[in-house]
């Protein structure tokens, strides 16, 4: 539900925007700067033009919702295994990564959950509860007051690029989350 606001809002902003021009939308964070607090968030901050790499990364990962799942396979034409996706998606950034899920075991910098930003890496146990072994990963889209979220190519239920919340079945596989950006 929050990502169709989302959608819904950036929509809003964008047509703002071309219907009114730029100098319009600097003049209104400009108004917002001056009667916010400096911790709210400002139109500025929330458009294209101020996004990080991670949330670019992030934002490219969303294209593939929906894309089906695809045993050892990184093409979004024919679908996506965990890792393949991972790697599609760094790749298009020019990050090299792994091509396995268990080789980004000790890989990138380790990041506490509460950290976890857009764009880090989580990683999971396979399906086989006797093994700790990484078998599945993901990437983080957000990580607020209503929880961590990640965005991955599922052989599960949905079997496609879906978006998941850390809780119950994931949580019980979850290893560690990583960051590589």
């Amino acid at each position: 539900m929050k990502y169709i606001f989302l959608v819904v809002a950036l929509g809003a902003l964008l047509q703002y925007q071309f219907k009114t021009g730029t100098s319009q939308i600097e003049e209104k964070v400009q108004i917002q700067s001056t009667t916010q607090a400096e911790s709210a968030p400002t139109v500025a901050e929330e458009t294209p033009y101020h996004k990080t790499k991670a949330d670019k990364l992030v934002e490219y990962a969303k294209l593939f919702y929906g894309v089906p799942y695809k045993y050892g396979s990184s093409n979004p034409k024919t679908g996506f295994d965990c890792s393949g996706f991972i790697n599609y998606v760094f790749t298009h950034f020019g990050i090299d990564v792994p091509r396995s899920s268990v080789n980004f075991t000790h890989i990138g910098t380790p990041v506490e959950v509460t950290d976890a930003a857009p764009g880090d890496l989580i990683l999971f146990t396979g399906t086989n509860p006797e093994s700790r072994t990484v078998g599945h990963i993901g990437i983080v889209v957000e990580n607020d007051d209503e929880g961590l979220e990640f965005i991955h190519s599922s052989s599960g239920k949905q079997y496609a690029v879906t978006i998941s919340p850390l809780e119950g079945y994931y949580e019980n596989r979850f290893v560690k989350v990583i960051r590589l950006i």
